[in-house]
């Protein structure tokens, strides 16, 4: 590689993320949208690739706070904003930033990276893997009836501004993150991402609402959801939205499932982005009317493979030995015992003789638990060495709650 790679100085980031907007197909962001990305990029974690005085390759990072199983918050860098100039491919762009990021997380400490790909394939060669996945689905409400939880009735629904109720929106988001691997502890400024609806990205929606769920006077859910009305010479037909949802039990979930399935004008409901356990395919009456759709979400990539699975617990007691491959992170690769249950797990170096051998883009995949060991060593990316190790590692490493990542970054 000839060009050079240094971080981002902020008085460089407008020309730095004209070579992102260009490289995801030239469109140019709002300007809400812009500021907003300007104003949580982290300048000192962000690289940029120069050829000469000319910006060519994009790749930042994010610190971030990573759920796993068992409940602990652990710090990862979120890759992002990565592009390389159509100009300048298969210069080893790419791969130099990938090694230069990697080595920075190492440096500072941070276990695990995590990323969203436009393109999946790009980086398995990294050691990333599959690590969570998400459900689109589009409710028929002419056609598919709800049946909610006892204690629905007793959730109050109310209509509140989008802005003015951030602040409970996020007290509701705060408390759901400890429960669910793969979701982030929000940082400071991240607030905003929810409020972001530029009237330009709309595509014939109305602007964003959001409906709180109460009980007892406490804010126990929301949704945020916006309305593309539509007629027929048959009569309305509107889709409801649905950009953000949660709720704290399932009495609130339901409540509010129930109110978008029943608005005034519109035949159906719209959702993505949700966790491949989400509760609402078990109130529905039909789920083939929904037709969900399944997509990558999260991938997860192990820094530090001793730290990274010190730091979950499993389902049920392990004591395995994996022989670890990882050519990209070769201070990873070598045996590695790990040893661990419900209450915590140590992860360390052994001369043992291994019971499962595979890459450390399994590792990643499996991490939070929404990926079984056996479904990959079934594609023989996992071997055993010794007779039911698969079965037992399998189990420990699964969680009894998807993993999901509530947004992108």
């Amino acid at each position: 590689m000839t060009t050079e790679l240094r971080v981002l100085d902020p008085l460089e980031w407008d020309r730095w993320y004209g070579v992102l907007e260009l490289a995801f197909g030239g469109v140019q962001e709002s300007p809400e949208e812009r500021k907003l990305w300007h104003d949580l990029t982290e300048c000192d974690r962000s690289l940029g690739a120069w050829d000469g005085d000319l910006c060519v390759g994009t790749a930042g990072a994010f610190t971030f706070r990573l759920t796993v199983p068992g409940g602990a918050s652990v710090p990862a860098g979120g890759v992002t904003m990565v592009s390389v100039a159509g100009t300048h491919r298969r210069r080893g762009i790419l791969t130099a930033m990938m090694r230069r990021q990697l080595d920075d997380l190492r440096a500072a400490g941070e276990p695990l990276a995590v990323l969203t790909a436009s393109e999946p394939e790009i980086y398995g060669r990294f050691g990333y893997g599959v690590a969570a996945y998400a459900v689109r689905a589009t409710i028929d409400t002419n056609r598919v009836r709800l049946t909610v939880p006892e204690g629905t009735d007793s959730v109050v629904l109310r209509q509140a501004d989008l802005a003015d109720s951030s602040a409970a929106c996020e007290a509701v988001y705060a408390r759901s993150v400890p429960l669910r691997p793969g979701m982030l502890a929000r940082q400071p400024g991240w607030e905003r991402l929810p409020l972001l609806d530029p009237p330009a990205d709309r595509e014939g929606t109305s602007p964003r609402f959001c409906v709180l769920a109460e009980r007892d006077g406490e804010v126990v859910g929301f949704a945020h959801y916006a309305i593309k009305p539509d007629w027929s010479f048959a009569g309305a037909e509107g889709s409801v939205r649905v950009h953000r949802l949660l709720g704290l039990d399932p009495a609130a979930e339901a409540a509010l499932w129930r109110f978008l399935c029943s608005v005034d004008l519109t035949s159906e409901v719209r959702i993505s982005g949700r966790p491949v356990d989400d509760g609402w395919q078990h109130l529905v009456s039909d789920v083939r009317r929904c037709a969900p759709t399944l997509r990558d979400s999260l991938h997860v990539r192990l820094v530090d493979v001793g730290a990274a699975l010190g730091a979950r617990t499993y389902q049920a007691p392990l004591d395995v030995v994996l022989e670890v491959a990882d050519p990209f992170c070769p201070w990873n690769a070598g045996r590695w015992r790990l040893t661990g249950d419900a209450k915590g797990a140590v992860c360390v170096r052994t001369g043992d003789v291994p019971d499962l051998a595979l890459s450390a883009r399994e590792l990643g995949a499996a991490y939070l638990g929404g990926t079984s060991l056996v479904s990959l060593a079934a594609a023989g990316r996992v071997r055993e060495l010794r007779g039911g190790a698969l079965v037992e590692a399998s189990v420990g490493f699964g969680s009894a709650v998807a993993p999901w990542l509530p947004h992108g970054f």
